[in-house]
């Protein structure tokens, strides 16, 4: 297995993801109820040093991750304008000689506390999910709240895909954002406005 000099923290980082999505109107052709939703992905192509190895211990990750929380905060705020986030969600794709658990030591809070902060807060966990695959592979990043949980509106998911990642031995963790709710969401439950962000609810 090739080694690679780190060249972001702890972390050698191949290439960064940024994808957006604009939508104005629902699958039949409804119009917005309001403004489009936006959508925003950031991610990073990183080299799995762990790749075809079971490590029981993966703290250098973690212990390494609120770094990486920090830029995507970062990157997200420069893609979308600061623009206000209502909803977020996290995922990994973890190339084929990888442990799903490489990508998930990715995942954990003090990863994504810095990218509550840069999003104003949240409350709510973070919806997540991943797999292993390979370059071409979907993945589908479930979104949620950020303040409230059983916001049913804001149950949702962005797919994305990368032409050229994972490699093998290469970790891509990305998180998804939008601004509001789904297009006409009609199935009743908390409303977005009423959502109060005291806890993990």
């Amino acid at each position: 297995m090739t080694t690679y000099a780190a060249n972001f923290g702890a972390f050698h980082i191949r290439r960064w993801y940024a994808q957006v999505q604009e939508i104005w109107a629902g699958e039949t052709g409804a119009a917005a109820d309001g403004a489009p939703v936006f959508k925003y992905m950031i991610g990073a192509c990183i080299k799995n040093p762990y790749a075809g190895q079971f490590v029981e211990d993966l703290s250098g990750w973690i212990d390494a991750s609120p770094e990486l929380g920090v830029e995507i905060g970062r990157r997200l705020n420069a893609l979308s304008g600061n623009a206000k986030i209502e909803s977020y969600g996290k995922a990994i794709l973890v190339g084929i000689d990888g442990e799903y658990e490489h990508g998930n030591a990715l995942l954990t809070n003090p990863a994504a506390n810095p990218i509550r902060d840069a999003v104003g807060g949240g409350a709510s966990w973070v919806p997540s999910t991943g797999k292993r695959g390979v370059p071409g592979t979907i993945l589908d990043i479930p979104l949620g709240h950020k303040d409230a949980l059983y916001v049913r509106s804001h149950y949702d998911t962005m797919s994305v895909s990368f032409d050229d990642g994972p490699n093998r031995d290469e970790v891509i963790v990305c998180w998804a954002f939008a601004t509001r709710g789904r297009l006409n969401a009609r199935l009743g439950g908390l409303r977005a406005e009423d959502a109060e962000g005291n806890g993990l609810t």
